[in-house]
Formats: C-alpha cells, structure tokens, sequence
C-alpha cells in the first residue's frame, strides 16, 4: 500500500481524512455517501443511481474478489469515486477480469483507501450527506475545500437526463441469478415468443432488471428519459417500467408529467426513481433523507402481512406518505426510519418499491414483485 500516492478526502464542511489513493490518478467531486453491503462493489459502481456520488464502503477489506464483467450493472463506472479502509492487495476469484484497482484506473475513476472509514460513516449519519472533493494529485487542503463545496448540490438536480440512453433500444437477453441465459431461438421472431412487450424508461435502469424482465418471458423495449407519453403508447405495450436512477425526484418534471398522462392506461412498476416518480405523479411531495439508504441489508415491513424482508437499498430521497391521496396504499414501510418504501395504486393498475427487487447485489426476498407485474399484465389480457 505505500506505492500508493497520499490522497485526501476533504467533506464540505471542512473536515479532512487522509490516506492513499488508487486507481486513477487526479480529482473527483460528488455527494459523499456510504454502502453497508458486504459484497457488491461492482455493481454499486456500475450502477446509474450512483452518478455525481462519492461511495464510501462499510464493509473494510474491499476488493479481494476483483472485477467480473459479467456482474457490472452497465456498461462504465457511474459513481464518482470511491472511498475504502483496505484495498485487497491481491484477488482471489476464478470468475475476476480484472483487480478493482485496475478496473478504476481503466474507468477514469479516483478512489482512496487507508482511511477510518467507521468515523467517516459516523460523521456522515450524524451531520448527512454532504459534497467532498478527492485528490490523488494535489492534495491542498484549501483547494480541495473550495472543490467541495462548489460542486453540484443534489437537491433539485435533475441527473437522469445525464444517464439515460440516447435512443429507444431493446432487450432480449434474459437470466433469473445462477439459471442459464434464456436466449430468443433464432428461427422465430421475438414478437411470437414474448409473453409480453414491456417500455421501460430509462432514468439510469439496471441489467439486472432488464434480465429478470426477460427471464420472465417479456420483450422489453428501453425509451430515454424524455420520451413523451404518446410516445410510449405508439408501441402498444403490455405494461410500462419505471426505472431507479441518480438525483433529486422532483426535478425530473417531464418524466413526473408523462408519467401523470400514463396512469390508468397500462399497468405500471417502478422501481427506485421510478417509484418517486410515480408518487410524484399521484400527487404526493417527496424529501431528502439525511444520510439515505444504501446496503444489501435493509429491514422492510410488507404492511398488509406484516412479512419482514431482507432488501437492497440505495436511495437519498423517499415519498412523504402524509402527501399522498387516501386511494394510494403504502405497501411497504422501512423498519430503521419508517419511510416509505412501496406503493400500490390499484385504481391506476400500479404499483412501485423504492428498494431493488433486482438485487444486484443484495438478497432475493422480494422476486415475486416481477411476477406480480407479469401477473397484472396477464390480467388486463383475460
């Protein structure tokens, strides 16, 4: 570890945390946050969600099982950076690409370890989330500071613009975890062998939604973030996704407009953003959490069986119940805060989680909420 140049985390309230930096060489700024999953790191640092962010891991020895293409979540690095106590010196993983070092440096990305990350993640829960600035480079205190502290605020930024696909595409490739790939046969078209054609929105969508939409038998069509709700009626589809993604919810007014326009019309799902997006669009408000919720090992209550699962979580913004009109149930609730983490809007034929079902990476507790959409799906076909 001492090869590594001395790095420096600066927090925009001035306080400062040292250590050495890998990766890329250079500077990066962002919303520092922090993940309590034991395992994932790739697939939190694909993930979309993760743009304009600064992810500190809990979990202390990371990177011991390198990089495994397979496992990425889309096709670069989303977050800003990377914040760890221990960097794996070597890999150890027969399915590994690559080490996280190299991956990172290859990304463009900064990330700096040696550091208390057990005190940052306590100064981050009692003062929340705040920008940072990192610097491999130069690491001027001062300089690094007045990074911090210009950089984006994430209230009011509308970041799925930033993330989302330039052009409509589509999705066929299906994988529900260890199960073989599905793969459409070639002598057949698409069309004749999908259970149903689902739009998907891309705010900043996952592969793993997209696989486990395929594996269940659905073509699945991705629009960009902006496309109009007449839009996605034009290509008549089954049901309509609503994808996870980065920034501030009430900020995506155009998506929060079409999504208005599309309630009743199709059955709906959303997922993270998504389900943001749809409260939004029912009428509610939503707010900022103080430090988010981001992990593979979240507690959440099914409120009408009082089930307790297991959940992945990445999310710094919830819907505020107290906003949202008395026909729109709140499905699921979280057991650390209390905070909204499900919808169901039966009179619209929709239904979201603020949490990812996907579990990429996370536990699989709640799978069944993609058959229940297939199901919703299945019925409006009867």
């Amino acid at each position: 570890m001492n090869s590594f140049p001395a790095t420096l985390l600066v927090l925009e309230d001035g306080t400062q945390w040292p250590g050495q930096g890998f990766g890329a060489i250079g500077d990066t700024t962002g919303e520092i946050v922090f993940n309590t999953s034991m395992t994932g790191y790739p697939e939190i640092l694909t993930d979309p969600s993760y743009h304009e962010q600064i992810v500190t891991m809990t979990m202390p020895h990371i990177g011991n099982y390198g990089v495994t293409t397979e496992d990425l979540e889309s096709g670069r690095v989303w977050a800003a950076g990377l914040v760890v106590r221990q960097i794996s010196p070597i890999v150890s993983n027969w399915r590994a690409n690559q080490s996280l070092p190299d991956f990172l440096a290859e990304q463009g990305i900064v990330a700096i370890t040696e550091v208390d990350t057990r005190a940052l993640v306590r100064h981050i829960r009692t003062y929340g989330a705040m920008r940072a600035a990192i610097s491999s480079a130069d690491p001027d205190p001062v300089r690094l500071l007045a990074e911090a502290r210009n950089t984006r605020d994430m209230n009011g930024l509308d970041l799925a613009q930033e993330v989302t696909c330039a052009e409509p595409y589509h999705w066929h490739e299906g994988q529900d975890w260890w199960q073989p790939k599905v793969e459409p046969v070639e002598t057949e078209p698409v069309e004749t062998l999908s259970r149903h054609h689902i739009v998907a929105y891309d705010f900043g969508i996952k592969r793993n939604i997209l696989r486990l939409l395929a594996a269940r038998g659905c073509r699945v069509t991705v629009i960009p973030a902006t496309t109009t709700a007449e839009e996605v009626l034009s290509y008549q589809p089954d049901g309509i996704f609503l994808s996870n993604g980065p920034g501030d919810p009430a900020a995506v007014t155009y998506a929060i407009d079409n999504v208005r326009r599309l309630l009743g019309k199709k059955p709906i799902f959303g997922i993270c953003l998504g389900h943001q997006i749809l409260g939004l669009a029912l009428g509610a408000e939503t707010y900022k959490l103080k430090f988010g919720h981001r992990g593979g090992n979240q507690p959440v209550q099914v409120t009408d069986s009082r089930a307790v699962q297991i959940s992945s979580h990445n999310h710094g913004f919830a819907v505020d119940t107290g906003t949202l009109p008395e026909d729109v149930i709140v499905s699921h609730v979280n057991l650390n805060d209390a905070c909204c983490e499900g919808l169901i809007a039966d009179k619209y034929k929709a239904f979201s989680v603020q949490y990812h079902p996907e579990s990429s990476p996370g536990p699989h507790d709640s799978d069944a909420l993609f058959d229940r959409f297939v199901k919703m799906m299945d019925e409006e076909k009867e």
